[in-house]
């Protein structure tokens, strides 16, 4: 018993000691942890330059865009076929995808060699032998009397300008192949497939071997966004932010990047790191100075530079009593079928010991201690650089997200890895050890990169057929401008109709007179109280206004809500509440026993007998108060006022908010006419020619027209560009039927239609994996702010998925695109629509002039016009577009319903003084 101790203590002893015998010799392998995050931060950088158009033409690390969008999401279905090059064999597939809920397939493989002539033969004869070798599988299979889809992997660096077409950069690993260098690879295998008249296949997608990995894994764990491939090559793909691309057009969604780091450090940015066996193992390899990376890490190399170290200690007398054989000379010899053996855990000493016999060495117990250690201090290297490589993409992944920690998938193939005995747990342990705030799940791929070429085929044949529908959807959205045209036209037809005393009664744009007749010149002066309702909540103001050298206006407000039982209660119950929020603000202000000249900004359409009496003539905005329509306004408050029996109030004016816009812009460019609101609701007014209100007495001066142009279209003039959306919401409303135009183009619409769309959308499967949320059901749940938070180019697709879950809507990232186009839609027509209306008021206006060109300031107000990232902008270009005549500014309105009531007050006050004078 004391001897067997004895040995395996002098065994032990005897393993410690060469260990550290070689562990000195090749200390330089042996790479500390701070070594490894400074690799991670070098190949960060890396990736960078890669991304960037100005540093990619120079960078090692290419950066390739692979046009891969989408993961698999589980509804793709279908027959495809797949071939595989790019390793030392040759492989056909049949991969068929059920969409069953299951995400399932089935995958017929059949293997063919890669002969040294055909991977260093000429270009033509590689293709041939491809188009041959599936013409053989698709006889096998007997599938040559169907026409089938192809994947094509090609494990080699290719620049794609499309999913379906690649320029081959350059050959890595062992292929040499003549006159394929510069050409898109995709061209040359369909000249060869053409040569096969009993064939018919049509290749839909070009992808490396690591992106069809992640393809394979992400279709069956959808966290899977980067691919890994460790075996006779390497290389990582994953998942990148489009707007991070500048080599590709468009900022929407991601796309799969294959990062070809094989050539990382091949710029010298791996040079202090690179022992002189990696330099002798380059010499000698096929692609000097070429593949760096990929020369410490692939299986290709590792057998190669383990002999290489083990000749050199050889020479220095370390192994073998210094005796080199014939074989340890002779490149090649020791392949990384070797490595993996000796290092395995129980068997390893003894197949070392058969191996160095093979090789003519007659290696003591010592020496294969020795050879073992050689072999774990290149494999853990190998793992090292690797994992710190992945930890930079990872990291990247996770500050792209804008997390603090992630969850992700990493799918991953490769001889190495698979087979390796201790590689896997290495490179696991290394990378949770570099990147902790990552959670990361090593999915093996279950039949590589052929199955993972189909996948991506049918990801492109299902993103294909959904680009259709979804077009399809969003067509009628999409105005042509001969359409907008025709809206213009209507909309100058129908302006004239309502300012006609014959045709006025039948006329959708009421055109109706505001009585407000001047502008402000600068002399207003004095303390005025304004009221604003239109909204769910309403404002009562104070306006000091001073004029001369030292002209100013100064307004304090206070804000009170509206509770939906008084919007549509009854019209005492309306006016009861205003005036108890005037009476609250009074005492606030402490001025409740002045008689101040008010003005009252009541944004809904009114028909005027005065300045100071308005008509209503129909609700609008979620408004439905009884005993209101067909009554004096004004009347309503005074009677309030006196039912409350606390204040008196001198009211002036009831105008419109757009009319308020308008002035309010006025008293600061003189050149405004017209008024437009694009917010909750949507109107414009003008500054129209008495002599063309056949309505209102007398044929001298102006006045202000307030157009109520939301009703647009009540007539069924518009009814060809209304969509079944805008039907849907007509139905759903409070006023069927009416305010058509405003339903189309305002914020308090525009919500509503999108929420039909994409109930729509996910009927046909195109969104939220065809699952309606419980929250999509709910009427209003899309505001106008939320629309333009979407569509803002400032907020990445992770934001955008994070304002859908504050709504209730959890998707995907490509389900994030589709809303945002949704959204995009909607919206740019609501623009175009107002910009088609406007522009008929403004070829009116050059009209009314008679002028050749007409130069205007136009005053705008509304949330949708102020918030919107591009309502403005498209609504300025339609103008353009379509009144080519006229020189447009367009005025931000400042408080244009508050500031605005006061001045038509203080306006009105000076214009009877005039009068009375």
């Amino acid at each position: 018993m004391f001897a067997v101790h004895l040995l395996a203590f002098h065994f032990t002893k005897l393993k410690e000691d060469q260990i550290k015998k070689v562990d000195r010799f090749l200390h330089q392998l042996r790479l500390s942890d701070d070594v490894l995050q400074d690799v991670t931060a070098r190949f960060q950088a890396e990736m960078l330059k890669g991304l960037a158009r100005d540093t990619n033409p120079t960078a090692a690390v290419k950066m390739l865009p692979s046009f891969v969008r989408s993961l698999p999401d589980g509804s793709e279905e279908g027959d495809f076929l797949a071939v595989d090059l790019g390793g030392s064999q040759f492989r056909a597939h049949q991969v068929k995808v059920f969409d069953d809920g299951k995400q399932s397939s089935q995958l017929e493989s059949k293997i063919y060699p890669t002969p040294k002539e055909v991977t260093q033969g000429s270009g033509a004869e590689l293709f041939d032998y491809i188009a041959d070798c599936l013409s053989d599988f698709m006889e096998t299979k007997n599938l040559k009397q169907k026409k089938l889809p192809l994947g094509f992997t090609f494990s080699f660096p290719c620049k794609q300008t499309r999913l379906d077409e690649g320029v081959l950069l350059e050959w890595t690993k062992h292929f040499r192949v003549r006159g394929v260098q510069g050409t898109d690879v995709v061209s040359s295998l369909n000249r060869a497939l053409q040569k096969h008249q009993d064939i018919d296949v049509d290749v839909l997608a070009l992808v490396n071997d690591t992106v069809g990995t992640m393809m394979t894994c992400g279709y069956d764990d959808q966290r899977c966004e980067v691919g890994l491939i460790i075996g006779t090559g390497t290389n990582a793909c994953y998942m990148e932010e489009m707007r991070h691309i500048s080599l590709v057009e468009g900022d929407e969604g991601r796309m799969c990047i294959n990062t070809e780091w094989g050539a990382f450090g091949d710029d010298g940015a791996l040079e202090d790191l690179r022992t002189e066996f990696d330099r002798e193992l380059d010499l000698g390899s096929l692609n000097p100075g070429k593949q760096l990376f990929e020369k410490m890490i692939s299986s290709l190399y590792l057998g190669e530079l383990v002999r290489l170290i083990l000749l050199k200690m050889t020479k220095e007398g370390l192994l073998f009593n210094g005796k080199v054989s014939t074989a340890l000379l002779t490149k090649g010899k020791i392949e990384m079928k070797h490595v993996s053996a000796m290092e395995k855990y129980k068997e390893g000493l003894n197949n070392t010991k058969e191996i160095l016999a093979e090789l003519d060495l007659f290696p003591s117990e010592e020496d294969c201690v020795a050879v073992q250690q050689v072999c774990t201090i290149v494999s853990f290297r190998s793992a090292n650089l690797c994992a710190a490589a992945l930890a930079a993409i990872l990291t990247r992944l996770r500050e792209n997200k804008k997390l603090l920690r992630m969850r992700t998938t990493v799918g991953i193939d490769g001889g190495l890895y698979k087979t390796h005995p201790k590689y896997a747990k290495r490179l696991h342990k290394v990378v949770r050890r570099l990147v902790p705030t990552c959670d990361v799940r090593f999915l093996p791929s279950p039949s590589g990169s052929g199955r993972g070429a189909a996948v991506v085929t049918a990801v492109a044949r299902r993103l294909a057929s959904q680009r259709q529908r979804l077009d399809a959807t969003l067509a009628p959205f999409l105005l042509l401008p001969s359409t907008l045209q025709e809206v213009k036209d209507s909309m100058r037809a129908e302006l004239e109709y309502g300012l006609k005393r014959e045709t006025q009664a039948q006329a959708t744009v009421k055109m109706l007179p505001t009585y407000v007749c001047g502008m402000p010149d600068g002399t207003e002066k004095g303390k005025f109280l304004a009221l604003d309702l239109g909204g769910t909540n309403f404002r009562v103001l104070l306006v000091k206004i001073k004029s001369g050298r030292r002209r100013s206006v100064q307004m304090y407000n206070k804000i009170f809500a509206i509770p939906l039982e008084i919007m549509q209660g009854t019209g005492e119950e309306l006016f009861d509440h205003i005036v108890q929020c005037i009476a609250d603000f009074l005492d606030y202000m402490g001025i409740k026993g002045a008689r101040l000249p008010l003005g009252f900004t009541f944004s809904f359409p009114c028909r005027q007998a005065s300045i100071d009496k308005g008509t209503l003539v129909g609700w609008t905005k979620g408004f439905k108060a009884t005993d209101c329509e067909g009554e004096d306004v004004v009347d309503m408050l005074r009677e309030a006022i006196r039912r409350r029996n606390e204040f008196d109030l001198d009211i002036v004016a009831v105008v419109n908010d757009t009319v308020g816009t308008m002035v309010t812009c006025g008293y600061e460019d003189p050149n405004c006419e017209i008024g437009l609101i694009a917010g909750t609701g949507t109107n414009v007014c003008y500054m129209e020619d008495m002599k063309n209100i056949e309505i209102v007495e007398g044929n001298e001066g102006k006045m202000c027209i307030n157009t109520e142009w939301g009703a647009f279209g009540d007539n069924g003039c518009i009814d060809h560009i209304r969509t079944k959306y805008d039907r849907e919401v007509d139905e759903g409303s409070l006023n069927p039927g009416k305010q058509r135009y405003e339903k189309m183009t305002s914020g308090m619409y525009l919500g509503e239609i999108v929420r039909q769309i994409l109930i729509d959308l996910t009927k046909q499967g195109l969104l939220f994996r065809g699952h309606i949320s419980e929250s999509l059901w709910k009427r209003g749940i899309f505001e106008t702010k939320f629309l333009s938070q979407i569509e803002s180019h400032r907020l990445a697709l992770p934001q955008v998925r994070r304002v859908l879950r504050q709504l209730g809507l959890h998707g995907t990232c490509e389900d994030s695109i589709t809303v945002r186009e949704v959204c995009a839609a909607v919206s740019s027509r609501a623009a175009r629509l107002c910009g088609a209306g406007l522009a008929a008021v403004l070829e009116k206006k050059r009209q009314n002039r008679g002028v050749e060109r007409l130069q205007i300031t136009v005053g705008v107000d509304g949330t949708l016009y102020k918030l919107h990232p591009h309502f403005s902008r498209i609504l300025q270009e339609t103008v353009k577009e379509l009144a080519p005549q006229c020189d447009v500014t367009f005025m931000l309105s400042e408080d244009g319903s508050g500031k605005g009531a006061a001045l038509i007050t203080a306006v009105a006050k000076r214009l009877h003084n005039v009068g009375q004078k």
